[in-house]
């Protein structure tokens, strides 16, 4: 059966995004603590060339770790947030090339982009969204994307069996923090493994239902 995983990377202060700051300057602002969060996944092969970034890029185990994160993927979903951000943001050749279900309230008809990826969205929660990713997802696993008010809620709602983190050396000091409202009487977790790399840590965890 498929596994339900989330991946991320985080700073050493918990944050998984820097904060929201209004006009030219906060968004220069948040553009740059992205990038020292992301500094890592930004120098890879995989991921620049996914990005349309060019060529050129490292090819070690932090590559590989996002080869197998994306070769494990076989549906993404995400919440209403993440996916106005990457509206305009994404290529035109969208980095996922499966399908991706949308949290959402808003009602629109799929939206399909080229390379493989079309997006769905789900007007009537989180639990549909994933029956909907299961009856498509074939033999390959389902992720949730973000952002991190969905991911947190999937994983109260017992419904994620392992991710992963990739712990970046950088302090952000506000932000999108991931686990701030975990529920420990529900989730618990149990370490997989622990690869240190140069640039991060990726710690990777299953989650054990309490």
């Amino acid at each position: 059966m498929s596994k339900v995983f989330f991946s991320v990377t985080i700073s050493l202060d918990g944050f998984i995004a820097p904060e929201s700051r209004p006009g030219d300057e906060g968004q220069k602002r948040w553009f740059a603590q992205w990038g020292e969060l992301q500094k890592y996944a930004l120098r890879q092969r995989f991921l620049r060339e996914k990005l349309k970034f060019g060529e050129g890029g490292e090819t070690g185990e932090d590559n590989r770790i996002l080869e197998r994160v994306f070769a494990r993927t076989g549906v993404s979903i995400m919440g209403k947030r993440m996916f106005d951000a990457g509206e305009h943001a994404w290529p035109e050749e969208a980095p996922f090339e499966t399908p991706v279900f949308v949290v959402t309230k808003t009602v629109r008809d799929p939206w399909e982009r080229k390379g493989g990826t079309t997006f769905y969205f789900v007007n009537d929660g989180i639990e549909s969204a994933l029956a909907q990713a299961r009856a498509v997802v074939g033999g390959r696993d389902i992720r949730i994307a973000g952002g991190g008010h969905t991911i947190l809620t999937y994983l109260n709602a017992g419904l994620i069996d392992e991710f992963s983190i990739a712990v970046s050396p950088v302090f952000l000091g506000t932000g999108t923090r991931l686990f701030e409202r975990v529920d420990e009487k529900k989730v618990g977790i149990e370490i997989e493994s622990v690869v240190a790399s140069p640039l991060v840590t990726h710690l990777a965890y299953k989650v054990r239902k309490l």
